[in-house]
């Protein structure tokens, strides 16, 4: 995470100290970098300099509108599963032609609002779907351009609450049952074939999954070829991992992208990208504040003010994020559970870490830009935190904190 480094013992985003951060904006916090974010998009956009490509950011991974707005102005499109997601980056500034909607629960309300938009593509996941779309588009007295979501059934080897390739996940349309249903879209009449999508999970860092999925799908598009199904544009969706701790291996975006690339040579198909994590995963820390230390017999409790509505991964998925002081203390380490004040067992960021504490000292978590905000809660009555964007030596806050007011402003008590 070359954005975030040390500078005289003291962890800075870019030009700014993240304990000035605390200071101006409080704890639990979180930072971003625009310095990060723009790296890793360059990397894709580098490596498919020349080709007929487009990068679709996987908005569910951040959503923050500074970020998208960022993203967007350098050239990215963007991969959407709802109405909200929709409205949110037509808010910040995105092309809808470079739109597309992923999902396997579209309402025919969001249906109608990203045909009129006029998204670039539906990644449809049924055939109920797929009929309701084309009934939306018919009352509409328009077609709606569609791929396929295919599931080809590859262990990507990741957690399996995020891994959705196989045939007992939730998403896409079977791998065998493909082909009859790109030939029932096909006799439509107001749907229009324009390619074929996959994605089969989160957090790889192999590439050989993704080849794996690609070579199925490429016979796939050659067997709808003769079918007179000609597609336009082949979706190899996202999923490419970060490095949450110093040993975890790693890909970077060249290794994954040369075997598919290869496998694409001389294809007249547009190609679409949909990474997320791996944009925004490691340009973004979680800024909280020792509460309370609270040795014990068996585990040495650090209580901070960030807990599980705020960082969920840990809680949800058993995952890893470094643990870091924002200034370095001298003396020994003790072993520590890292755990927020939220009233539950659960509540942890991290386990048996060691650090040399005090209460009052600032701790960043990191790798945190990914699945951290998007997925934070107002559980046990908690206004969720402030994120803020560090461009060189300025710091912008791109959402304020939440109010207890303002969480209570949407409820009433009974009139009698």
């Amino acid at each position: 995470m070359s954005a975030f480094c040390r500078r005289d013992g003291v962890l800075h985003a870019e030009s700014v100290a993240l304990s000035e951060l605390a200071a101006d904006f409080g704890t639990p916090c979180w930072v971003y970098s625009r310095q990060a974010l723009e790296r890793a998009l360059d990397e894709f956009q580098q490596e498919l300099r020349g080709l007929d490509a487009l990068v679709c950011y996987a908005v569910k991974a951040n959503s923050n509108l500074a970020v998208l707005d960022l993203l967007a102005r350098r050239g990215a499109g963007f991969d959407i599963v709802s109405g909200g997601e929709l409205k949110r980056v037509l808010a910040a500034g995105a092309d809808p032609g470079r739109i597309v909607f992923s999902g396997v629960g579209k309402t025919a309300a969001e249906m109608e609002l990203a045909l009129t938009t006029g998204i670039l593509c539906f990644n449809v996941e049924s055939a109920a779907e797929l009929e309701r779309l084309n009934d939306v588009a018919a009352k509409l007295g328009t077609r709606a351009p569609i791929s396929l979501r295919v599931n080809p059934d590859v262990d990507a080897g990741t957690h399996p609450y995020i891994s959705t390739g196989l045939k007992e996940n939730k998403f896409g349309v079977a791998y065998d049952e493909a082909r009859a249903l790109y030939r029932q879209a096909a006799a439509l009449g107001n749907v229009e074939i324009t390619g074929i999508d996959c994605h089969i999970g989160s957090q790889l860092l192999d590439p050989a999954p993704f080849a794996e999925a690609l070579d199925k799908l490429l016979l796939l598009v050659d067997q709808l070829a003769t079918d007179g199904i000609v597609l336009h544009h082949i979706d190899l969706g996202g999923g490419l991992g970060i490095r949450y701790r110093d040993d975890d291996a790693s890909t970077t975006v060249a290794a994954y992208l040369q075997p598919l690339l290869a496998r694409l040579a001389g294809r007249p198909l547009r190609i679409l990208l949909e990474p997320g994590r791996r944009l925004v995963g490691n340009a973004g820390v979680l800024l909280t504040r020792v509460e309370y230390l609270k040795p014990g017999e068996v585990k040495n409790f650090a209580i901070v003010d960030a807990a599980m509505n705020d960082l969920a991964r840990p809680a949800l998925y058993g995952s890893w994020h470094e643990i870091v002081p924002v200034v370095t203390r001298p003396g020994a380490t003790r072993r520590w559970e890292i755990v927020g004040p939220v009233c539950e067992s659960g509540d942890f960021l991290g386990h048996d870490r060691a650090l040399a504490l005090a209460g009052g000292d600032l701790l960043a978590i990191l790798s945190a830009g990914a699945y951290g905000m998007v997925m934070s809660s107002n559980y046990n009555t908690r206004p969720r935190a402030a994120e803020v964007l560090v461009d060189g030596a300025q710091a912008h806050l791109v959402r304020r904190r939440e109010t207890v007011d303002e969480l209570l402003a949407l409820e009433q008590r009974l009139p009698c």
